[in-house]
């Protein structure tokens, strides 16, 4: 039997600033992408590689942005948070709290908000996150 599951229930946090104690819930999140970190690959290649065949070893990771998308209401709490944010370029904690209770501690950047006023939908937004430095799993409570 599968163990797949819907994302409905899944939050995303961030702390207004890199001193706050307390995390801020995004309100109307309506999708959630964690970041998708990559390791580089560093040629190791010498004079004696054996079968005259390149040799890589791993190296740094670069976990990327992540992303998430809002149903955007001008000037509520959220849409004042991520402003400053993206003002100040600061780097935060953020938290992703996923609908089994796991979650993912990452600090990072805004370094986009996109806002779209379509004139028949629902106003949305879509905000992107530099990842900054590892991530933090946590195992659900």
């Amino acid at each position: 039997m599968t163990e797949a599951r819907i994302g409905y229930g899944t939050m995303y946090a961030i702390k207004a600033t890199s001193a706050a104690t307390m995390f801020t819930e995004i309100a109307e999140v309506t999708a959630v992408t964690p970041g998708a970190a990559s390791a580089d690959r560093i040629d190791a290649t010498h004079m004696l590689s054996p079968g005259r065949r390149r040799e890589y070893v791993a190296g740094l990771i670069d976990n990327g942005e992540a992303s998430f998308e809002i149903n955007w209401i001008p000037g509520n709490a959220t849409d004042e948070l991520l402003r400053a944010l993206m003002k100040s370029g600061e780097t935060t904690p953020h938290k992703i709290t996923f609908n089994n209770g796991v979650t993912v501690t990452f600090d990072g950047a805004l370094t986009g908000y996109e806002k779209d006023t379509p004139v028949d939908d629902r106003m949305t937004a879509t905000i992107t996150v530099a990842v900054s430095g590892e991530e933090v799993w946590g195992d659900a409570a």
